[in-house]
C-alpha cells in the first residue's frame, strides 16, 4: 500500500536518487582539491565554483563563494522559505582533500572506482560523501514537494584538512552565513555499516620536539663507540619512557565516568574490527585492553605517536656517532585532561636523568587542538534518534573520535549553546587520510534517508519547542 505521508514519499524519492547521488559524488571526486599544496589551490577554487553552481541549480538562494585574503574559498547558500516559525539548520562540510603523494593506491585516487559495496577515491567519505548525502536529501525534498521542511543553510569549507586556519575569520566576516538554530556537522564516523554514530567527544592534540645533543660534530663510531653517548639511542630511550610495556602513555590516564566506562564495552570494536580497520599485518594483534574497553583507549585516553625523527636513514648511512638527534611527538589528549598538566609530566619524564648525561630540550608548538566533550540533550537529539531509527533501524550510538578535528572545537566554543549534531559516512574500513580511502555505499544510502527524516523531525520538534 502506498504511503500518503509526505516524508515517506520524499524518502522513496531519495532512495531512487541514490544512484544519481553516487554519480554527483563521483564527479566532485575528480577535482584534486588538496588544500595543503599551493599547486592545487586552483582545484579547490574550481570545485568551490562547481558546488556553488550546483547549489544554485538545486534552488538554494544566495549561492556564493565566501572569500578572504590569504584563504581558500568556502561555499555558502541558503533557503529561508520555511519562514520564521520553522528552525534554521546549518549543514557544514568540507570539500578539500588530504594529499595522495607517496601513497600506493589500488585504484586511481582521483577517479571514483566502485568495487562491491564500496566507492574508492580520496575524499569519498572524508568528507565529500558526508555533505553530498545532504545534497541528495535536499534534492529529494525539492523534487517531491517543491520546498524544504525547515530553513536551510549550507557552508562547505575549503581548508579543513589543513586545520581550518581561517574558519573563525569566516565566522567573523560572514556571521549571517552561520546564524542558525541547529548545526549539523558532517565529518564524523559510524561504528559499523549496521550501527550509525553520533559523535560527542574528540581527543585534543599537542605537539612537541625533543632534541638530544652530546657532541660538537659527528665522530667515528669505531674510535669512540662504547665510551661516549649515542644520541640516537638516547633519544629512543627517552621516548620509550613515555609508554608502558604495551606502548600506551604511562601517565596520566584521563578520568572517565564509571557509567560511560561500562557502556563502552558495548561499542562493536572487537579484535577483528580493529585488525581489519587498522590493516594490521597477519599475526599482529591489537594492544591488550587491560580492563578498559577498546573504545575507551581510542576515544577517551591519551596516546603518543612519533611523527618524525632525524634518525639516520639508509641514504645517510655512515659509521658515525651523530652529534644530535630529534623527534617530533604527536600527543593525543583525552577529554577532560589539562594540556598544561600533560606537558609538565612529559617534560619531567624527558628532561630528568637523561641517559649518558646528554643535553635534552623539549619545545611545544603554540598551535594545539583542544579536546572536546559534549552532552547531547534536548529535542534536537530526540529528533535525530527518531530519524536514524527510521533510516537505519536503530538510533545512533553516542561515540567518540580518537582524532582531533579543529573545526569541531571551534564550533563548540562559538556555538556551544546550539544543538551540534555530528554525523557522517565514515566507517572503520574507510581508511581516511590513507591510501585506498573508500565509502560504504550502504552507509551512504542510509545516511541520505536519515537526513530526509532528520529535516522533518527537526521541523516538527523545534517548531513545537518554540
Amino acid at each position: 500500500m502506498q504511503s500518503h505521508s509526505p516524508v515517506d514519499r520524499v524518502a522513496a524519492r531519495a532512495a531512487a536518487l541514490t544512484e544519481p547521488a553516487i554519480q554527483w559524488l563521483s564527479d566532485y571526486l575528480t577535482f584534486p582539491a588538496i588544500s595543503c599544496d599551493p599547486a592545487h589551490a586552483s582545484d579547490v577554487r574550481d570545485l568551490a565554483e562547481r558546488v556553488r553552481k550546483d547549489l544554485e541549480e538545486l534552488g538554494l538562494q544566495n549561492a556564493r563563494l565566501l572569500l578572504l585574503d590569504g584563504a581558500l574559498p568556502a561555499v555558502a547558500a541558503e533557503w529561508l522559505g520555511a519562514g520564521p516559525d520553522k528552525p534554521t539548520l546549518l549543514i557544514y562540510g568540507h570539500m578539500d582533500l588530504q594529499p595522495v603523494k607517496g601513497e600506493v593506491w589500488r585504484t586511481p585516487p582521483h577517479t571514483a572506482t566502485r568495487i562491491g559495496e564500496r566507492l574508492y577515491a580520496r575524499g569519498a567519505a572524508d568528507d565529500m560523501g558526508g555533505w553530498v548525502s545532504h545534497i541528495a536529501a535536499l534534492r529529494a525534498w525539492k523534487d517531491e514537494t517543491g520546498s524544504f521542511p525547515t530553513n536551510i543553510k549550507l557552508l562547505i569549507e575549503g581548508e579543513e584538512e589543513i586545520g581550518s586556519p581561517n574558519l573563525e575569520r569566516y565566522m567573523d566576516a560572514y556571521p549571517e552565513a552561520f546564524s542558525s538554530d541547529v548545526m549539523i556537522l558532517t565529518d564524523c564516523e559510524n561504528p559499523s555499516a549496521e550501527i550509525p554514530g553520533l559523535t560527542i567527544s574528540l581527543r585534543g592534540l599537542l605537539e612537541c620536539t625533543v632534541k638530544v645533543r652530546a657532541l660538537e660534530a659527528d665522530i667515528h663510531s669505531g674510535l669512540w663507540g662504547g665510551m661516549v653517548p649515542d644520541v640516537s639511542l638516547a633519544l629512543m630511550t627517552l621516548v620509550g619512557r613515555l609508554v608502558d610495556e604495551d606502548g600506551r602513555v604511562r601517565n596520566p590516564r584521563a578520568v572517565v565516568p564509571e557509567e560511560w566506562r561500562e557502556a563502552a564495552w558495548d561499542v562493536p570494536l572487537d579484535t577483528e574490527t580493529i585488525r581489519s580497520g587498522a590493516h594490521l599485518l597477519p599475526g599482529i594483534n591489537p594492544l591488550p585492553p587491560r580492563g578498559s574497553a577498546p573504545a575507551e583507549h581510542l576515544w577517551r585516553q591519551p596516546a603518543v605517536t612519533v611523527v618524525a625523527t632525524t634518525l639516520p636513514t639508509r641514504d645517510r648511512k655512515k659509521n658515525a656517532l651523530r652529534a644530535e638527534a630529534e623527534a617530533i611527538l604527536s600527543v593525543r589528549v583525552g577529554p577532560g585532561q589539562d594540556d598544561g598538566e600533560i606537558k609538565a609530566i612529559f617534560n619531567e619524564c624527558l628532561l630528568n636523568n637523561p641517559p649518558g648525561g646528554v643535553q635534552v630540550t623539549v619545545s611545544w608548538t603554540d598551535q594545539a587542538s583542544g579536546a572536546w566533550l559534549y552532552t547531547p540533550r534536548g529535542p534536537a537529539f530526540e529528533a535525530a534518534d527518531r530519524a536514524y531509527a527510521r533510516a537505519w533501524g536503530r538510533p545512533p550510538l553516542r561515540i567518540g573520535v580518537g582524532g582531533s578535528i579543529p573545526f569541531v572545537a571551534l564550533f563548540g566554543r562559538r556555538f556551544g549553546d546550539l544543538p551540534l549534531i555530528l554525523n557522517g559516512v565514515i566507517d572503520p574500513e574507510t581508511t581516511a587520510h590513507g591510501p585506498n580511502e573508500s565509502l560504504h555505499l550502504g552507509i551512504f544510502a542510509k545516511t541520505i534517508q536519515a537526513n530526509v527524516y532528520l529535516y522533518d523531525e527537526l521541523s516538527r520538534e523545534l517548531s513545537l519547542a518554540r
